[in-house]
C-alpha cells in the first residue's frame, strides 16, 4: 500500500468524477480539480461562499457546488473553464441540491420542502414541482436514468409521484398506505420502489413501476421500527435493518422473509471467525535513533500500531447500553451494505459500535466478526471485489477481504485521523479524509486473490 502527501480540506467535501480522471475537493469557498493519476491541479474555482456540498454530472462534464446559507448554486465546467453558472433561489432558501441522471438539469429543494425546483442547463427553463416530503431519502432515481420516484405530502396524507426524467412528465401518481413516510429506494433493475415508514410504525411498502402495490411487509408492531434498507446488487434481496438489533432478508419473488440476522453481545458458534484489533507497540532500533528524533520517525515513535488476532469463542463484544428516554437511541442496525459481487452483506449494530457483522449472502449464515478498538465510523465496500474498508476515526484504514484481514498505520505527521473514505471506481485506489486534510492511499492488485 502507498499513499500520497496530505492536501487541505474543509467538510469532508471530496468526491471522485463518475468517469474515474478527476478528483474534486473543496477548501472553504474553493473547488479544486485534480487528475487522478497524478494529483496535479487541473481547475481551481473560487465560489462566493463557503461550499457546503459538491455532486458531479453523470457524465463528469460539470460539478455542482451548494452553497445553502445563501441559497446559491454554482455549476463550473471541465470542458470549458470560464463558463460558470448561478442558481439564486432567493428568498425561498435551499435546504438540497442534485443532478438528474442527465446531467443537465439541478433539482434544488426550497427551504421548509415547499417545492422543488427543476433548472436546465440547456434551455434554461425552470419548472416546478410542488409538495415534496420533508425526508432525508425522498428522491430515487432509477438506475438508467430514466425514471424519478418523489415522496410528496399533501392534505396529511403521502403519495408517491414517477416522473419521466427525459421531459419530466408526470408517470404516475399514488397514495401510499404510510402513517409518516421515512424514505424511498429503487431496486437496482428499476422495476420495484421499496417505501417505509416512520420509524414509529414498522412498515415497508413494495411498489411497481406502475404504482401497483406488490406487497407489504410487517415484522412487529408497537415499538420503533426500521432504521436503515439496502438492496442486494442483484435485486434479489432487500436487507432491512431494523430497532430491534436484527436484519431481515425478505426475496424478490414472494417478498416474504427468507431470514433474519440477529447481532447478539456474545458470539458462541466456533465456526464464526471473530477478528479482533489488538495494540502493539512499534519496535524501535535505539542504535539507529537520532536525538532529537526526526518529525516522521518521531511520528513513527509515538503511534501506537495495531493488528488483528483471531479470538477464541465464545467472544463477548463491548456493548453499550442505550439511553433510551432521548430522541434517536443509539439502538439497532444503523449501517448495511451488500458486497458488489452479491455475495456479502456488512452490517452494524449501534449499540454494539466496535464490530462489523459480515454475512455470507449465498449461505445465509454471519461469516466474519471484526471487533475494532474504536467506533466504527463507515465502512464501504470496493467497487469491484469483495473488499471492505473501514475507518474508526484514528490514523489507521483497515481492510477485510474473504483472505482475511489487515490493520495499515496512515503513514502522516502529526494527527491524521481518518473520519470518512471513498473508493476511487477502479478499486485501485480510495481517497481518506480528516477533517482538515485528505491523502490518496494506493492499493495493489496483488494483494486480494
Amino acid at each position: 500500500m502507498n499513499f500520497s502527501e496530505v492536501f487541505k480540506l474543509s467538510g469532508l467535501l471530496c468526491k471522485f468524477s463518475p468517469d474515474g480522471k478527476y478528483l474534486a475537493s473543496c477548501v472553504q469557498y474553493r473547488l479544486i480539480i485534480r487528475d487522478v493519476n497524478n494529483l496535479q491541479i487541473l481547475q481551481l474555482y473560487t465560489c462566493l461562499d463557503q461550499i457546503q456540498y459538491i455532486e458531479w454530472s453523470s457524465d463528469s462534464l460539470f460539478i455542482l457546488c451548494a452553497m445553502y446559507k445563501r441559497g446559491i448554486v454554482q455549476v463550473w465546467s471541465l470542458e470549458q473553464p470560464d463558463w460558470h453558472c448561478k442558481i439564486d433561489e432567493g428568498s425561498a432558501g435551499l435546504v438540497a441540491s442534485c443532478w438528474s441522471p442527465d446531467g443537465r438539469h439541478i433539482l434544488n429543494t426550497t427551504e421548509f420542502y415547499l417545492r422543488i425546483t427543476v433548472w436546465s442547463l440547456c434551455t434554461k427553463s425552470v419548472s416546478y414541482i410542488k409538495y415534496p416530503k420533508a425526508c432525508q431519502h425522498g428522491i430515487a432515481f432509477t438506475k438508467d436514468g430514466r425514471y424519478m420516484a418523489l415522496a410528496e405530502r399533501r392534505d396529511c396524507k403521502d403519495f408517491i409521484s414517477l416522473f419521466v426524467c427525459s421531459d419530466w412528465q408526470l408517470l404516475r401518481h399514488f397514495d401510499t398506505e404510510t402513517q409518516d413516510l421515512s424514505g424511498i429506494e429503487w431496486a437496482p433493475n428499476g422495476c420495484v420502489l421499496a417505501v417505509w415508514d416512520t420509524c414509529l410504525e414498522y412498515k415497508i411498502l413494495l411498489y411497481s413501476l406502475d404504482g401497483r402495490l406488490l406487497s407489504t411487509y410487517s415484522a412487529y408492531e408497537w415499538s420503533l421500527g426500521i432504521k436503515s434498507v439496502a438492496w442486494s446488487p442483484s435485486s434479489q434481496f432487500l436487507a432491512i435493518g431494523s430497532y430491534d438489533e436484527k436484519v431481515r432478508i425478505l426475496n424478490h419473488v414472494t417478498w416474504k422473509k427468507i431470514t433474519e440476522f440477529e447481532h447478539p453481545a456474545t458470539i458462541a458458534n466456533p465456526k464464526i471467525i471473530v477478528y479482533k484489533e489488538m495494540e502493539k507497540s512499534p519496535r524501535v532500533e535505539t542504535e539507529s535513533l537520532a536525538f532529537p528524533p526526526a518529525r516522521a520517525q518521531a511520528s513513527s515513535l509515538f503511534s501506537t500500531q495495531s493488528k488483528y488476532d483471531i479470538s477464541q469463542v465464545p467472544v463477548t463484544l463491548q456493548y453499550v447500553k442505550p439511553v433510551t428516554d432521548r430522541a434517536n437511541p443509539r439502538i439497532g442496525i444503523g449501517m448495511l451494505a451488500f458486497s458488489p459481487d452479491n455475495c456479502f452483506l456488512a452490517t452494524k449494530n449501534d449499540n454494539i459500535p466496535n464490530a462489523i457483522w459480515i454475512w455470507d449472502v449465498q449461505k445465509l449464515k454471519l461469516f466474519v466478526v471484526l471487533e475494532q478498538l474504536y467506533a466504527v465510523q463507515l465502512f464501504q465496500w470496493d467497487p469491484r471485489q469483495p473488499r471492505l474498508a473501514i475507518c474508526t476515526g484514528n490514523s489507521k484504514v483497515y481492510l477485510w477481504s474473504p483472505a482475511g484481514c489487515v490493520s495499515v498505520q496512515v503513514p502522516m505527521e502529526g494527527d491524521f485521523q481518518v473520519l470518512s473514505l471513498c473508493w476511487h471506481s477502479s478499486g485501485d485506489s480510495m481517497a481518506l479524509l480528516s477533517k482538515d486534510n485528505f491523502c490518496m492511499c494506493y492499493l495493489e492488485r496483488e494483494e486480494v486473490k
